[in-house]
């Protein structure tokens, strides 16, 4: 399974962005999908997934600003970014883990919030 992120740039505080994650190649094992992120000199942490059956989760941070979906007929996975702050500056990494409990990873977009 292959994952291409896209969607990351610059954006003042309070402003909104969308990133997308495409998934191509073994498709049928993607299960569960979610994107990570990493700032300057923090770990990975997670922001949110979503399972194969469209159940959702999300890091405290981000509730009731990012939300999450897939298109499972295109393969793609969305993060719909709102009142973003620069502490959501971070590189945004997108995942999935498959029904053999494989994990993959995207390369990565970058997201920078001006204040």
């Amino acid at each position: 399974v292959q994952l291409q992120a896209s969607g990351g740039g610059l954006v003042q505080a309070g402003g909104s962005l969308r990133l997308s994650c495409a998934a191509s190649g073994n498709t049928f094992r993607v299960n569960r999908m979610g994107w990570y992120r990493q700032a300057p000199g923090m770990s990975r942490e997670l922001v949110a997934y979503i399972t194969g059956g469209g159940s959702t989760n999300y890091a405290e941070s981000v509730k009731g600003r990012f939300t999450i979906s897939r298109d499972n007929a295109k393969n793609t996975m969305y993060l719909q970014m709102n009142s973003l702050k620069p502490e959501d500056t971070a590189v945004y990494y997108c995942h999935t883990q498959t029904i053999y409990y494989d994990d993959y990873w995207g390369q990565g977009t970058l997201v920078t919030v001006s204040s």
